[in-house]
């Protein structure tokens, strides 16, 4: 048996720090939503029981350090599933870039043989698996635009986001999400921009949405990483609507309405960043 997915990336059009955890992650509440910017994955059966994990790309592990193949071996193992599967990645998403490209990759995993091994399991049950894998896999495995609380896991929907066309860039660098944690300041703070961005989203109000985007990793990467703050620059300066950091970076995406606005941007990005993209928002929830 075989089937193709889609494992679309992520943008944060809110991210903030609540707390520091027991467990030693951090409590959060982000507001996420997908871009139209997406690896593919094929999956072919095996009757050996084998996991195999191919990639387009030859840099990243195909163990079990790898999200993909982790969300594979625990629904074999939980299920106790006699088959196996190939998996082959075709990256499109930067790696270690902020948009979550990984934990998609996972998400699709379990979606895909969720199908092709008959388990009949729920979303619900599917992200409650992601959870475990990592933090942005819940959200993935539900995909269009949702809240996520706790470490990421807890996931609410949300209504989709006013259309719009999405410029993303990524300076050639990666940078460590739980090193960007690790100098994050947790501050008191008397409003929620992530609040601020959910009542745009229901109000359907671009304009507001624009207007909130927030994310408390975006201070600590800039700080480490000034490469990042002179991209994001570039974008304000050539017209963008808002620009902010996804995730814990390096990738700023900026929002714009119109397409002219668009060309413009990419223009000015293109010579300045060599990994540019324009892309549209996801209006549907991924399948």
């Amino acid at each position: 048996m075989k089937c193709s997915v889609k494992a679309p990336a992520k943008i944060n059009l809110s991210l903030e720090v609540l707390a520091k955890r027991p467990d030693g992650y951090h409590e959060v509440e982000m507001i996420m939503t997908e871009v139209d910017l997406a690896d593919r994955l094929d999956f072919t059966t095996r009757n050996d029981g084998q996991i195999v994990v191919e990639m387009s790309e030859g840099f990243i592990p195909l163990d079990t350090r790898n999200l993909a193949y982790q969300a594979a071996r625990v629904l074999k193992d939980r299920f106790q599933v006699k088959e196996g599967a190939t998996i082959h990645i075709q990256k499109n998403i930067p790696v270690a870039a902020g948009l979550a490209g990984g934990s998609s990759n996972a998400a699709a995993v379990l979606r895909a043989l969720n199908d092709m091994w008959n388990l009949s399991l729920s979303k619900e049950e599917l992200a409650e698996i992601g959870a475990l894998i990592g933090s942005d896999v819940a959200f993935c495995v539900h995909g269009g635009t949702a809240k996520a609380l706790g470490r990421g896991e807890k996931i609410e929907k949300l209504p989709t986001v006013p259309p719009c066309w999405v410029v993303l860039a990524k300076p050639p660098i990666g940078v460590s999400t739980g090193d960007i944690y690790r100098h994050v300041w947790v501050s008191e703070r008397r409003h929620s921009p992530s609040a601020e961005v959910e009542n745009a989203i229901y109000a359907r109000d671009y304009g507001q949405i624009c207007n909130h985007l927030h994310n408390d990793l975006e201070s600590v990467t800039l700080a480490l990483y000034p490469e990042v703050g002179r991209i994001k620059q570039r974008m304000v300066e050539s017209g963008i609507d808002a620009a902010l950091m996804s995730g814990s970076g390096p990738t700023v995406f900026g929002l714009a309405k119109h397409e002219g606005q668009v060309q413009r941007v990419y223009n000015a990005l293109r010579g300045f960043c060599e990994r540019v993209y324009a892309v549209r928002l996801l209006t549907s929830e991924t399948c």
